[in-house]
């Protein structure tokens, strides 16, 4: 709104790394608000997608495992929202890296991790246990590629 207000040519905003981040983003556009979203409500999004997921590519293990993949790389992204309600400055930027935090339960904890080893915990979560030898490395160049704990 800011972009727009500032510049009146200007048609669109792209806004395709915030979708990444919080897929919330187009309400808070629509009620020109922010949404102070809970843990459990992004685990709600998360299930959703899950939900998604197993329809599209089916509930055999090949099928859970394309669904993990994808979530995997989803939650390489989703880490980086820091909830409104921990916020010192409203708006946040998206491309600010605030250090690491303590939500306000653990699951947004959890969620805030930019270790791969807790986005598998929260695949787990949604999708079962990972099998033997599972291992994962985002597909971008994130902080969890090199730390050790991710194998």
């Amino acid at each position: 709104n800011n972009r727009i207000s500032e510049c009146p040519e200007l048609s669109t905003c792209m806004i395709a790394r915030g979708a990444l981040i919080k897929p919330w983003i187009f309400t808070e556009i629509k009620e020109q608000r922010h949404w102070d979203i809970s843990s459990g409500e992004r685990l709600n999004i998360l299930k959703d997608f899950v939900h998604y997921g197993l329809e599209h590519w089916g509930s055999d293990t090949k099928g859970v495992e394309t669904t993990r993949h994808f979530l995997l790389e989803w939650l390489s992204y989703t880490y980086r929202y820091v909830p409104v309600g921990l916020l010192d400055v409203v708006p946040q930027r998206l491309n600010w890296r605030p250090p690491c935090y303590f939500g306000r339960d653990d699951l947004e904890t959890l969620m805030a991790s930019d270790s791969a080893a807790d986005w598998i915990r929260i695949s787990e979560m949604l999708l079962g246990k990972v099998p033997s030898g599972f291992t994962f490395a985002p597909k971008h160049k994130s902080n969890a590629y090199d730390r050790a704990e991710n194998g």
